[in-house]
C-alpha cells in the first residue's frame, strides 16, 4: 500500500522518542503530541485527534493492565510478608549461595532463565523480583544489575526462543508454507543462548564495578532510596514476629515452587490438566491474594478485613507510580497496530492501516540482495516491529518477509525467520522497550525503567548483531 502523511508522522515520532529516550529525556510530551498529529493526519479531523490522545491512553492502559496487576498484587504479598517479619527468613537459603554481587548476578540469571522457559517472564519475573532482588542487593549487586540481569535473561534469552511453550515460532512459520515451527524452535534456542551469553556478559562486565562488598546496610540504602512512595517496605505497619513467621518463610517459596513444577509436569505430560497460554499470572496473582489472605488471618484475625485492604490499596498505589510514565508512550506505539488503531480512532480495524507493519514491509525493499545484508535487514526490521511492545504481534509478517527474501538470495528461510524472530523478541518482548511487562522488574528494582532500557541498549544490540554473524556462519 503507498504510505501517507499518517505514516511518516508516526515514523518520525517514533525516532523523536527514541532520541529523547537517549538523551535522558522525559518522552511522555513527544509521545501525546505525536499520537494527536498521527490521529489528526490520520482522520482529516481536529477534533479526532484531540480524542485520539484520552483514547490511545484508555487502549494502553486496557492492555497494560495485566502488567500492573501483577505489580500490585505481588507488592501487596510483599508487604504482607514483610509484616509478619518472615521476609529476612525466607531469603536466608538464597544468602548461603548468593555470597557476592558475582554469584548474584549469574543467580538470577539462571533462576530467571529456567522459570521464564517453562512460565513465560510476565508471572515469573514478579516472583524473582519479589524474592530475589532484595537479596541480590545484600549480596552487593547494584538494583541496575540485578534487573538487568532479570531482563536479558527471561524477556530476552528464554522469551525470544520460547523452546518449552512454542508459541513464538508457531506464529513465525504460521504465513509461510517453506517454514517449520520445529526447526525455527531448534534454531532459535541455539541463537537466544549466544545473544544471552553475549549480552549477559557484556554487562556484567558494566556492572562489575558498582558492586560492593556483602553487607545487610546494602539493603538498608536501597529500600530508603528513592521516592518514599516507591519504597517496598510496609514502614507504616507494625511488624509482628511470631511463631507463625517461620512456617510462612517456608510456605510462600514452597507454595510457588509447587505451581512452577506443576507448569513444567503439564509441558511434558498429560499427568495434570495444561495451563492455557496467559493464564500463568492469573495463577500466580489469585495464588498470592490468598496467600494474604491467610497471613492476615494468623497475624491479627480480628483486623484481617483492614489489613488485606490496606495492603492491597498500597499494592494499587506503587503499581500506578510505576506504569505512570509507561501509559502514554505505549498509547504512541500501540496506534502502529491496525486493531488497536482502529479502536483508538474509532474506525474499522479491518481497514485502519497498520502504520508499523506498514512501514516494515516498506523497508524490505530496500535491503539489498546480499545475504549478509538481507540478514541484517531482517533483524533490524524484527527489532523495529518489536517496538509495538509484544515483539509477537510481527511474527507472522517476519515470517513471510524472510520467505520472500530468502528466494531472492538463496539463503535459508528458516535462518532469516530465525533471526527476525529473535531481533523482534528481544526488542518487543521487553529488553529494549520501556512500555513492555519489564516496568515490573523496575518497579521491584525500584529504579526508572527509562534507565533500565538505556543501559541495556549497548549489551543487546551487541548481542544481537554477533548472533546474527554466528547465524550466518552455523546456518
Amino acid at each position: 500500500m503507498d504510505l501517507t502523511l499518517a505514516h511518516w508522522l508516526y515514523l518520525a515520532g517514533t525516532f523523536f522518542i527514541i532520541l529523547t529516550m537517549l538523551f535522558r529525556q522525559n518522552v511522555v510530551v513527544p509521545a501525546l503530541v505525536m499520537s494527536f498529529f498521527v490521529a489528526w493526519a490520520f482522520t482529516g479531523s481536529f477534533l479526532d485527534g484531540i480524542q485520539a490522545i484520552f483514547n490511545a491512553n484508555l487502549t494502553a492502559a486496557s492492555e497494560l493492565f495485566n502488567i500492573f496487576l501483577i505489580i500490585a498484587i505481588m507488592t501487596a504479598l510483599l508487604r504482607s510478608i514483610q509484616s509478619i517479619g518472615a521476609d529476612e527468613q525466607m531469603v536466608q537459603p538464597f544468602q548461603k549461595v548468593m555470597k557476592n554481587g558475582t554469584l548474584a548476578y549469574w543467580v538470577l540469571v539462571v533462576v530467571t532463565y529456567v522459570l521464564s522457559l517453562f512460565f513465560w517472564p510476565a508471572p515469573a519475573v514478579p516472583l524473582i523480583g519479589a524474592l530475589l532482588i532484595p537479596v541480590a542487593i545484600r549480596a552487593g549487586l547494584a538494583p541496575m544489575g540485578a534487573a538487568v540481569a532479570i531482563s536479558l535473561a527471561g524477556h530476552g534469552m528464554a522469551l525470544s526462543s520460547d523452546f518449552v511453550l512454542k508459541v513464538a515460532p508457531e506464529l513465525t512459520a504460521s504465513s509461510s508454507s517453506a517454514l517449520e515451527a520445529s526447526a525455527i524452535g531448534i534454531q532459535t534456542l541455539i541463537l537466544s543462548l549466544i545473544a544471552g551469553a553475549v549480552s549477559l556478559t557484556i554487562a556484567y562486565f558494566m556492572f562489575r564495578k558498582t558492586m560492593k562488598k556483602p553487607a545487610k546496610q546494602n539493603l538498608t540504602d536501597w529500600e530508603n532510596s528513592g521516592d518514599d512512595d516507591l519504597n517496598l517496605r510496609a514502614d507504616d505497619t507494625e511488624v509482628k514476629k511470631g511463631k507463625y513467621s517461620p512456617i510462612f518463610a517456608f510456605l510462600v517459596p514452597f507454595i510457588f515452587l509447587i505451581i512452577v513444577t506443576y507448569v513444567i509436569v503439564a509441558t511434558f505430560s498429560n499427568l495434570v490438566p495444561a495451563i492455557e497460554d496467559g493464564a500463568g499470572s492469573a495463577l500466580v496473582g489469585g495464588t498470592a491474594i490468598l496467600i494474604i489472605i491467610m497471613i492476615s488471618l494468623f497475624r491479627d484475625y480480628k483486623k484481617t478485613l483492614q489489613e488485606v485492604s490496606d495492603h492491597i490499596v498500597n499494592g494499587f498505589v506503587f503499581a500506578f507510580k510505576v506504569m505512570g510514565l509507561v501509559i502514554p508512550v505505549a498509547a504512541f506505539f500501540f496506534i502502529g497496530s491496525g486493531e488497536l488503531a482502529g479502536q483508538i480512532f474509532g474506525t474499522d480495524p479491518e481497514t485502519t492501516p497498520s502504520f508499523l507493519f506498514d512501514l516494515v514491509q516498506e523497508g524490505q525493499a530496500y535491503i539489498p540482495n546480499n545475504a549478509f545484508f538481507t540478514a541484517l535487514g531482517v533483524l533490524i526490521l524484527g527489532m523495529v516491529s518489536g517496538l509495538d511492545g509484544s515483539g509477537f504481534s510481527a511474527l507472522p509478517l517476519i515470517g513471510s518477509l524472510s520467505e520472500a527474501l530468502a528466494a531472492s538470495t538463496g539463503m535459508d528461510p528458516t535462518t532469516l525467520a530465525s533471526i527476525g524472530q529473535i531481533g523482534a523478541i528481544w526488542v518487543g518482548g521487553g529488553t529494549l522497550v520501556a512500555w513492555s511487562p519489564i516496568i515490573a522488574i523496575a518497579g521491584f528494582a525500584k529504579i526508572s525503567v527509562i534507565d533500565l532500557v538505556r543501559k541495556s541498549f549497548i549489551p543487546v544490540v551487541t548481542g544481537l548483531l554477533i548472533t546474527m554473524v554466528c547465524a550466518l556462519l552455523l546456518f
